[in-house]
């Protein structure tokens, strides 16, 4: 596919299809509304942090590709919506279901089916189903079946506008019980560490203001 995305560029096309369905009142998106809801922890994965420069030049890059454009409606403020019905040829239910894909990853048909619907109806799982085989059978594919993880049973699907995913073998293997063990110690001792970095610190301030404090009666 001509029009490949980075992370950003993903997760800025997704929110502007998200709003634009599920809250269509408050779309198209200012600046910083885009901004924060790149940012927000529900419905994400992974969590960004991203500041609006970041959002500008991911929008600059989209408008190139042609999937993202600045609305007339915006008159106090610039606005910026989506254009991937018309550049992809997609219906409304398509769309849900690639922006699930573009907001959370990699999915199965019942997690994309469950989430899709907070912004479209999407059908039963057999329908879901049947959208997904469409969209990988387009001349240019915008999905793909990836392969089943070990103890799992169903397969995930993923987007293709970055390009073919990476399959991470290590974390598709299962853990041994030993290897979980030490991990949960290290993370206990990591959070340790940083409580006691930051008691350190309470107490530096502590006799900082002491110190200040008796300072004024010498």
């Amino acid at each position: 596919m001509e029009r490949i995305l980075d992370e950003i560029e993903v997760r800025v096309l997704g929110c502007l299809v998200e709003k634009d369905l599920a809250t269509p009142e408050y779309y198209p998106l200012t600046l910083n509304a885009l901004t924060n809801a790149c940012n927000q922890k529900s419905n994400r994965d992974p969590i960004m942090l991203l500041d609006v420069t970041d959002v500008v030049r991911a929008l600059d890059s989209l408008r190139q590709k042609q999937m993202a454009h600045q609305s007339a409606e915006g008159v106090r403020a610039a606005k910026y919506c989506h254009n991937l019905e018309s550049v992809l040829d997609l219906d409304l239910e398509d769309l849900a279901i690639l922006a699930e894909l573009l907001l959370r990853g990699a999915q199965t048909v019942g997690e994309l089916r469950n989430r899709a619907e907070r912004m479209h109806q999407v059908g039963d799982l057999q329908a879901v189903e049947e959208r997904l085989q469409n969209l990988m059978e387009r001349e240019e594919p915008l999905v793909t079946r990836l392969p089943r993880q070990p103890g799992r049973k169903e397969q995930r699907f993923a987007h293709l506008l970055s390009g073919t995913p990476e399959i991470d073998e290590t974390s598709a293997l299962p853990v041994e019980p030993a290897r979980m063990k030490i991990a949960a110690e290290n993370d206990r001792m990591t959070k340790l560490e940083e409580e006691i970095i930051s008691l350190r610190t309470e107490l530096d301030e502590m006799r900082s203001q002491l110190q200040a404090f008796q300072a004024q009666f010498e």
